[in-house]
């Protein structure tokens, strides 16, 4: 995805591409999804959007596209990228039905919990399923990722300083009372259990449901009804060990994400323009780049 001498924001020495290139990784997206469903005022964007309800994944594969193009592209895609996401972002707003509170899709605190899942939910499949960081890097990626953020409309100076400080404030909100699994946020669970037809990696989506659902926060777990038996959990626990076991014998197209495979390819002299006709397929225009300077 990045071209030439511009390897964007991050870059492949980064601990963004360390993390974010791995598909394991990626399979810990549906466990941020579900934490961000479980709050009211997120889920109530997303449904006035109508975003679960209409080619729900269609566009979960756009909102991923355009989150892997602000790390893996080049700064002006990463800027463009960041762009679309604010425009989206600036046309939502309302009163919540559940909860009778106004929302933003534009507000910073609503912002911050949406990247703290993500950033939490990458961390902890890394460490289950990879296992290369240690804390040091953790804190690296962690770092890295606020310029994510910032890019994203979430300032800096709300942005917890340190991983045991975004876990502690995660926790502060499980316990704020404010999370809930509402009509909605089963809808989206709805997606994971029983995954439409035309969704990509529909057959190994049900395996990636449980262990989304199995790692959430104990009472967001209670609260989406996932009570797994005590052999459950250890068939789930023998499956990570299996899948860090192996991940390092699978060919790199089974392990690593498409923008990562492609700057692998352009490194090599075999350019490809993949990605670049999927983004046009999911009405992606990167064309635009204005929100930050190079």
């Amino acid at each position: 995805m990045a071209d030439g001498d511009d390897l964007g924001y991050f870059g492949p020495r980064s601990a963004s591409w360390r993390v974010h290139r791995e598909i394991t990784v990626l399979f810990g997206g549906a466990r941020a999804v579900l934490m961000q469903a479980a709050h009211p005022l997120v889920i109530a964007g997303a449904r006035e959007s109508r975003f679960y309800e209409r080619n729900p994944w269609r566009r979960l594969q756009r909102t991923l596209i355009l989150t892997y193009t602000i790390t893996f592209g080049t700064k002006a895609q990463a800027r463009a990228a960041a762009d679309t996401i604010n425009e989206v972002h600036a046309r939502i707003r309302g009163v919540d039905d559940v909860t009778g509170l106004p929302y933003d899709a534009s507000d910073p605190d609503l912002l911050l919990y949406v990247h703290a899942c993500l950033v939490d939910s990458a961390l902890l499949f890394e460490e289950l399923t990879v296992g290369s960081l240690d804390d040091v890097g953790r804190q690296r990626f962690h770092e890295e990722q606020m310029l994510s953020a910032e890019m994203v409309h979430v300032p800096r100076s709300i942005i917890p300083p340190t991983v045991p400080a975004l876990r502690a404030y995660l926790r502060d909100v499980e316990s704020s009372e404010i999370l809930r699994v509402t009509e909605a946020a089963e809808r989206v669970a709805g997606l994971f259990r029983d995954p439409p037809k035309d969704a990509e990696w529909r057959p190994v989506l049900k395996a990636v449901s449980r262990l989304a659902f199995a790692t959430l926060p104990s009472p967001l777990r209670q609260a989406y009804g996932f009570e797994p038996t005590a052999r459950q959990r250890a068939a789930m626990r023998a499956g990570l060990v299996t899948i860090r076991a192996l991940r390092p014998l699978l060919p790199p197209r089974y392990r690593y994400i498409g923008p990562y495979q492609e700057w692998r390819r352009r490194e090599r002299g075999r350019g490809s323009d993949e990605l670049e006709l999927l983004r046009r397929r999911l009405g992606i225009d990167l064309d635009r780049a204005k929100s930050l300077p190079d």
